[in-house]
């Protein structure tokens, strides 16, 4: 399997893990925190389902984001990630910007394989990593989700 499909695959596997996990999170939790300044299930869930999209458009315009006003910019997206507040809507804005991935995934010719997309903010990241990013990014902050199950004391195994 080459990397482009192998990336594909993660990222779908990868959302329907983290929307699994998220599934067991009792409404009453979805936005409790273990201290105040924590994101709490809804956010973390919010910002995850926010990214596909953001991945897709970096890996479909060959570029990251190269924002002037980098506090700006991280303002915007906070106020994005909380006026997500269902699960529905989560799960539909992740499906879609997965969706958004893997067409931008179909989108790469080996060459571009070997690009390196530049921030314009003194760094870059190899497509070769950028395209594991979606299915990573959703793996990690559904270790976030499992952390804060363990929080509230639910210390069962979600298989399915």
């Amino acid at each position: 399997m080459d990397l482009i499909e192998a990336s594909k695959q993660r990222a779908v596997g990868s959302m329907e893990y983290f929307l699994r996990n998220f599934s067991h999170v009792p409404d009453d939790k979805l936005e409790w925190t273990p201290t105040p300044t924590a994101k709490s299930a809804i956010r973390i869930a919010a910002h995850t389902a926010l990214y596909a999209r953001r991945f897709a458009r970096m890996i479909r315009d060959r570029r990251t984001p190269a924002p002037d006003n980098l506090a700006e910019w991280l303002a915007a997206r906070d106020a994005e990630e909380i006026a997500l507040t269902s699960r529905e809507e989560i799960e539909r804005i992740f499906r879609e910007g997965t969706a958004e991935v893997l067409a931008a995934l179909d989108t790469l010719k080996p060459e571009d394989l070997e690009l390196s997309l530049d921030s314009g903010q003194g760094w870059s990241m190899p497509m070769k990593q950028m395209i594991g990013l979606p299915g990573f990014h959703a793996i990690l902050h559904a270790g976030q989700i499992d952390y804060l199950q363990t929080c509230w004391d639910d210390q069962h195994v979600y298989v399915g």
